[in-house]
């Protein structure tokens, strides 16, 4: 929670000094392609494919042999990363051109030079990431829970430091390219302490032709995983390269509006996804297959509990929160605008989005990769010929449309996957609640709608009633949610008060 809402006041910053037009859309651009591939080979395909094998280490072997793992980990995807990103810095036209086709040459030439300073971030954030998995599989989630929040306030501190000395947009962009490096760094060194208290010291020990069993079987996982944990960010890039084809601004619209449904997926999904990857895991290892089923339709309750509420906010809320958070310097009205109906258009696929950080995680740690590849590219394949179709017609709402359509289809293909092969999954202890939930969730978005509705005839100006106009709303909105979800004896309102009053 905390790292996603410092996320949102980075996002704030950088609108704030940029705004949403070139030299924006450039930074976003570039940023793209380090961070897809930080998703594709390090956070998303190394999490699912480092957690069960470290697990598996530990429990059949020893610690220092799982943390022998890790450094040949460490070792080999940072030298691996290392000439990617080396690469990627000589030859960036190719890359800018994938993610940004519609670019004209001043703009891409920006967004190269960008691509040059950004490109270091993949390794050390690799590192960094075998270090959270190390930290999450001995059930140690403060420290890696705590480094995406330094890496924000870094961006935070540096972004406001920029705008006070009032540099151009140029030194301002080339600026926030070089904080993403130094807040890479920082996450890496946020979680250092809690690894050295822990026993583990770092070795450079690569294994680069994959000889030991533990590394080979990360390796084998990771190549299917790549692909598996993949659809989000390439549907990201898919929709990168038609909104450079629409007008200026319209990436940087998508990007706002995909930052604050970010905001629920990483509170909620990352952060129970990441819990119950640990327990899937170790359920796997000791073949208890019953216990399996029902950790995974828990956290799938807690997710629906939690996200379906966060959809109906942002549907209803996006002009009034964008406004708040974001309509200031640079920011028009207009692109507050637009960024609501983007937004609206991912809200759709928002529950699916969190439910495949749980989902997608189990046929890891089942050793059945093989069925997220399949959910991913169905997802890309749909969100593709979806953006054919449309994107002329309905331009950036219709790409963020196509992401949550491309979400759905993930979601669904795991969904009957796991039902058919593993079984237990559409069971009433899941199905009973998810309808409550949902049924709880429409009487509150009657009554965000009417007080909101009601608040939005106030027209002053000014930020206390533009937060009026948002924490009103869903003040009232959460309390009446909690009391008919309470009312209607949903376990997951009673385990979110006790723990809260903890």
């Amino acid at each position: 929670m905390l790292s996603r809402l410092l996320g949102l006041v980075r996002e704030q910053i950088f609108a704030l000094a940029l705004g949403a037009g070139v030299t924006s859309d450039a930074f976003l651009a570039a940023f793209r392609i380090p961070n897809l591939l930080r998703d594709l080979f390090a956070e998303g395909a190394l999490s699912t494919a480092f957690v069960p094998t470290y697990v598996a280490t530990l429990r059949n072997k020893s610690r220092p042999a799982a943390y022998a793992l890790a450094n040949r980990v460490m070792s080999t995807l940072t030298i691996y990363l290392g000439v990617l990103a080396v690469a990627a810095m000589i030859f960036p036209a190719p890359v800018v051109h994938l993610v940004a086709t519609g670019f004209s040459p001043e703009k891409a030439a920006l967004c190269e030079r960008l691509v040059r300073i950004m490109m270091p971030f993949l390794p050390i954030i690799s590192i960094a990431v075998v270090a959270m998995g190390a930290l999450n599989a001995e059930e140690k989630y403060t420290a890696p829970g705590l480094a995406p929040a330094l890496f924000n306030v870094v961006a935070i501190v540096g972004g406001i430091t920029v705008h006070l000395i009032g540099a151009s947009s140029l030194a301002t962009v080339t600026a926030w390219a070089s904080f993403t490096v130094i807040g890479g760094l920082s996450q890496l060194a946020v979680q250092a302490p809690s690894l050295w208290r822990a026993g583990f010291r770092p070795r450079i020990t690569p294994d680069l032709a994959l000889r030991d069993p533990g590394t080979r079987r990360i390796a084998k996982l990771m190549a299917p995983a790549t692909l598996g944990v993949a659809a989000v960010q390439v549907n990201v890039v898919v929709n990168s390269s038609f909104a450079s084809l629409i007008s200026d601004g319209a990436l940087s619209w998508l990007s706002y509006a995909f930052r604050l449904m970010q905001l629920p997926i990483g509170v909620f999904g990352v952060a129970i996804g990441t819990t119950t990857l640990t327990h899937l895991s170790r359920d796997a290892a000791s073949a208890d297959w019953g216990s399996l089923q029902a950790t995974l339709r828990r956290g799938l309750r807690m997710v629906l509990f939690l996200t379906v509420p966060s959809t109906v906010g942002l549907a209803l809320l996006g002009v009034p929160i964008i406004r708040l958070i974001f309509q200031h310097g640079r920011f028009s009205s207009n692109a507050t605008l637009q960024t609501a109906h983007a937004l609206a258009g991912y809200a759709i696929g928002l529950v699916a989005y969190a439910a495949i950080k749980v989902l997608a995680p189990a046929f890891y740690a089942l050793g059945r990769p093989r069925v997220p590849v399949v959910a991913s590219v169905t997802a890309v394949a749909a969100n593709l010929i979806w953006n054919v179709l449309t994107f002329r017609r309905f331009g950036h709402v219709g790409l963020a449309v196509g992401t949550s359509i491309a979400a759905l289809a993930n979601f669904t293909v795991l969904a009957v996957a796991f039902q058919k092969q593993i079984h237990g999954l559409f069971k009433r202890d899941l199905m009973v609640p998810a309808l409550k939930i949902v049924l709880a969730s429409g009487v509150m978005a009657a009554v965000i709608w009417l007080v909101s509705s009601r608040v939005e005839q106030v027209h002053r100006a000014g930020t206390a009633v533009f937060a009026a106009k948002v924490f009103l709303p869903i003040i009232v909105g959460a309390v009446t949610y909690f009391l008919t979800a309470a009312a209607l004896r949903i376990d997951e309102a009673r385990l979110l008060v006790s723990r809260f009053r903890r």
